[in-house]
């Protein structure tokens, strides 16, 4: 693919419409005063005495209106007691202790569940926020794709495929032969999704049942400017915004050989009592890549049967143990990497769904060639025509070896490896060559 200058543009964005609004009163947490109670008893069962202002900060909650009155309803059942206060500094300051019969209370609230963190916000205001924080996907153009794909040497056909694709933001299935870029393809797509910002909850709540959303494995928090204050002093001040809800950049979520079924529905934890949210609801938002579609433990059609409804619908159904089906929003590009025949892993209806395929195929000489130049020269190894001529002729064409996009990389670390064992410098000579391809490649 022939390279041009591409001037800097940035992807046009429409900037969702949700932002959490501030919390004023119990009532607005949509949550029961009882149930904030319990929740405010069993950590301070964990973590001993704690200042009203640290208790407000582990509920995520303001301390003004809600935290001390849930406190107030807590000293008036004598379940917690002040142990200590700082004059002047306001009751945020108080050292409160859990009492013998907030342990009694305690014990029996973590029974029902061991949740014991930021107070989650109902199932409600979640589905709206994620509907309402849909709009704000990344619109890309035929610019802005060379720009973001631009350290990578793709077929022009494949490249004229994936802009349309990134813009659906439904499905994607990506194949081709392996080691040639798919999954960098991939990730390279979701650093484009990765720029922009939304809004999560740490938790939701339905049913008296938490479950667990924000995790800091599958969530970077976003640095924007205009990211509202958060923490103790935030709390303190009264702050702009529900504390309850984090702001991150859009999820980028990888999984692949580990992926089971059970694993896209919620997953109960029989002993800590809550839920913990599954892969595409993490992912609501931005991306979720299948890699390695067809190596899961279970049979591809099994998988692809559990997409199909919110791929289609663009709305999830998930179980509760209690046998009650909930419904989420399903706003996630899907994409499917795989490096085995499509025919081989779903059919006709499920292709009709998938409304983008990109073939990422081997490339062509031209294309090795670039792909060569520019890895030699990122690792330091000396790049000659006269040597790449060389390889392709003895080891490629002579042998009727396919290329391989990977092959490059491989190639050149294997180059670097033997010169530093013979004290040479890493060139493409032809007897660093024959030992590089001798020692990577395997003769099938």
């Amino acid at each position: 693919m022939t390279k041009v200058p591409i001037r800097q543009t940035a992807p046009q964005v429409n900037t969702g419409t949700f932002f959490p609004p501030p919390i004023s009163k119990v009532e607005d947490t949509g949550l029961s005063p009882l149930w904030l109670q319990d929740l405010v008893l069993k950590i301070m069962y964990f973590q001993g005495y704690l200042t009203g202002f640290k208790i407000a900060e582990e509920i995520a909650l303001p301390f003004t209106a809600v935290v001390d009155q849930i406190l107030e309803a807590l000293k008036r059942e004598k379940l917690v007691e002040v142990r200590s206060s700082q004059m002047g500094l306001g009751e945020g300051a108080y050292l409160f202790a859990i009492t013998s019969a907030g342990i009694a209370h305690a014990r029996e609230a973590l029974e029902r569940s061991q949740y014991a963190g930021p107070a989650p916000v109902p199932i409600n205001v979640y589905n709206d926020a994620i509907r309402r924080q849909s709009r704000g996907r990344v619109q890309v153009t035929n610019r802005v794709m060379r720009q973001v794909l631009s350290n990578l040497v793709l077929p022009e056909k494949a490249f004229q495929r994936l802009g349309p694709a990134v813009n659906s933001g439904t499905s994607m299935f990506i194949f081709g032969p392996p080691g040639n870029g798919k999954t960098s393809l991939a990730r390279a797509i979701g650093n484009l999704v990765l720029s922009q910002s939304m809004y999560i909850p740490y938790a939701i709540y339905v049913d008296g049942q938490v479950i667990k959303v924000f995790d800091t494995v599958n969530h970077q928090l976003a640095t924007d400017e205009d990211t509202p204050p958060t923490g103790t002093g935030a709390l303190r001040a009264g702050t702009r915004r529900d504390p309850r809800w984090v702001r991150i950049k859009r999820p980028f979520i990888v999984t692949g050989g580990e992926l089971t079924l059970a694993g896209l529905d919620l997953v109960f934890d029989d002993t800590l009592k809550y839920y913990e949210a599954p892969f595409q609801v993490k992912a609501n938002g931005g991306i979720l890549l299948i890699d390695d579609f067809g190596r899961q433990q279970v049979r591809p059609r099994d998988l692809l049967n559990r997409w199909i409804v919110p791929l289609e619908n663009r709305i999830d159904y998930l179980s509760l143990h209690t046998g009650r089906k909930i419904e989420v929003p399903f706003d996630v590009l899907v994409m499917f990497s795989t490096n085995l025949p499509p025919k081989d892993l779903v059919d006709e209806a499920f292709l009709r769904r998938l409304r983008h395929k990109v073939e990422v195929g081997d490339p062509s000489y031209e294309d090795y060639r670039e792909i060569f130049r520019r890895v030699a020269a990122t690792k330091g190894v000396q790049y000659n025509d006269q040597g790449l001529a060389y390889l392709l002729q003895e080891w490629y064409i002579k042998r009727n070896r396919k290329l391989r996009a990977s092959h490059p990389r491989d190639l050149c670390d294997q180059i670097i490896d033997i010169a530093r064992y013979m004290g040479l410098e890493p060139t493409m000579s032809r007897e660093l060559i024959d030992r590089a391809a001798e020692s990577y490649f395997v003769e099938l």
